[in-house]
């Protein structure tokens, strides 16, 4: 009988195997960051460079019927995003180690939806990985619709071309470590808004289609079902997940950065103001996320899974 290794036992194998890597890669990172805030202090003392940040400040003024502020949808939306973000790596990464599943789930064909062929059976994993894609996907179709919806669109969506050069010049502004002016209440910066339209529509569908053609539910017969299709899809997959992991750090690090507790009011509790509502709220989603990623354990998993289906191991 063989016995299932502990999370504890397998981050210690974990550590030991890629210490070297990540002390390595941590070193590099840090002295890449310093040699980037070196360059672009020097590059501000150019007067040319000085002129263009002049020129373009780093914010394209909004469309005229811009919404101000950010709503209350906006907020859950935050906290629903990271959530299964949050879920999504850790079920991502089970899968990428490519153990073998703590158990299998079959689904129960005698209820809705019926399928002429036999259901496939999916690891543990796979199954709760491909629940959270179908929740997160749904969590995005209502941020779009309410986008439009609202208007908030026009707050994400460049609809200038002054947006390259102003976000040439906030990245430099940043990368010398002194940000710049904006209020993000009224409009993003010209580097947010590529950003947050990046992640909306861009790297959220590539993560949802390629996620779908590596899964088992993807037809295996047809012409979008070759081996070459899957390479592509695993060679895109995990770097948009690195992507997002990405921007979420340095999401998290501005926040906290410039001005946290009136920011994170702004984001989840839709108010401009410099109080500790938006703090507490905030780290109860934190506590919330902890838990979620704790509790979400094979035993438990499977309790649920057998709701809708066989379980076996």
């Amino acid at each position: 009988m063989t016995t299932t290794p502990t999370t504890s036992a397998r981050a210690a194998e974990w550590w030991k195997a890629q210490r070297t890597r990540v002390l390595w890669g941590t070193l590099i990172a840090v002295v890449a960051f310093v040699v980037i805030v070196v360059l672009a202090r020097l590059l501000r003392g150019i007067p040319a460079i000085e002129a263009f940040i002049d020129a373009y400040p780093g914010i394209v003024p909004p469309p005229e019927g811009t919404p101000v502020g950010i709503p209350w949808w906006l907020g859950w939306q935050h906290f629903l995003n990271a959530f299964f973000l949050v879920l999504l790596v850790k079920t991502g990464l089970e899968l990428r180690g490519r153990r073998r599943p703590p158990g299998f789930w079959t689904r129960d064909n005698t209820r809705w939806p019926r399928t002429r062929r036999a259901p496939r059976r999916l690891g543990i994993w796979l199954w709760f990985h491909l629940w959270l894609d179908a929740l997160w996907v749904l969590v995005g179709i209502t941020y779009v619709v309410l986008l439009f919806a609202t208007g908030q669109w026009l707050r994400i969506v460049p609809t200038d071309w002054a947006v390259v050069p102003n976000a040439v010049s906030a990245a430099l502004q940043y990368a010398s470590l002194e940000w710049p002016t904006e209020d993000s209440w009224i409009v993003y910066n010209a580097l947010q808004q590529l950003a947050y339209f990046s992640v909306v529509f861009i790297a959220a569908p590539l993560a949802l289609v390629t996620g779908l053609r590596l899964s088992s539910i993807w037809p295996v017969e047809g012409p979008w079902a070759s081996a070459r299709t899957e390479r592509m899809a695993r060679a895109v997959h995990y770097p948009v997940m690195l992507f997002f992991l990405a921007f979420t750090f340095v999401h998290v690090v501005l926040v906290l950065s410039t001005g946290a507790l009136r920011k994170l009011n702004q984001m989840y509790a839709a108010r401009d103001a410099d109080d500790w509502i938006g703090f507490g709220v905030f780290a109860l989603s934190v506590v919330v996320m902890v838990v979620a990623w704790v509790v979400a354990k094979p035993p438990l998993l499977k309790r649920i899974a057998a709701k809708s289906g066989r379980v076996q191991g």
